[in-house]
């Protein structure tokens, strides 16, 4: 292990050795209609079970209608997001999605790729390196509760 300055300022651990990749799934039930769901500890679980030690973990929600991102995981902040979601994408607007499939969860699929199905974030000495308050959280914003299965890929040394 060696440290390097980047840009005179900056102190970077560098490991070295064969880089490895795990796979696994974090799976539940979900409420949708915005639900949003911590699964920080899932994902730190993941992590512990790869046995790496430093590199990235990668979240990704396979599907049209779920999101994953980092908020700080309290109900006013929740009920902040959720809010907004109503705001910029409004379930009762006229969605050529329920036009053309009759489904009703156009905003959804719009919400969906507002946020993004994916979320990587690095780990150093086997722990992840969130903020104080930072926590993983999924959105399911599909107009239903769903069964939920989660990719979580880690990469590294």
């Amino acid at each position: 292990m060696a440290s390097v300055m980047i840009n005179g300022r900056q102190k970077t651990k560098v490991c070295e050795g064969l880089a490895s990749v795990v796979t696994g799934t974090i799976e539940f039930s979900s409420r949708g209609d915005a639900d949003v769901v911590r699964i920080t500890d899932d994902v730190a679980e993941a992590l512990a079970q790869s046995g790496l030690r430093d590199g990235t973990v990668t979240v990704f929600a396979p599907g049209a209608t779920g999101a994953v991102t980092t908020i700080e995981f309290e109900p006013g902040v929740v009920h902040d997001l959720q809010q907004v979601l109503d705001e910029i994408v409004p379930p009762d607007r006229r969605w050529l999605h329920n036009v053309n499939n009759g489904d009703g969860n156009g905003h959804s699929h719009v919400r969906a790729g507002l946020l993004g199905p994916s979320l990587t974030v690095p780990f150093v000495d086997r722990r992840l390196t969130l903020g104080t308050w930072q926590e993983i959280v999924f959105c399911d914003l599909d107009v239903r509760p769903r069964e939920r299965k989660l990719v979580v890929q880690v990469m590294g040394v």
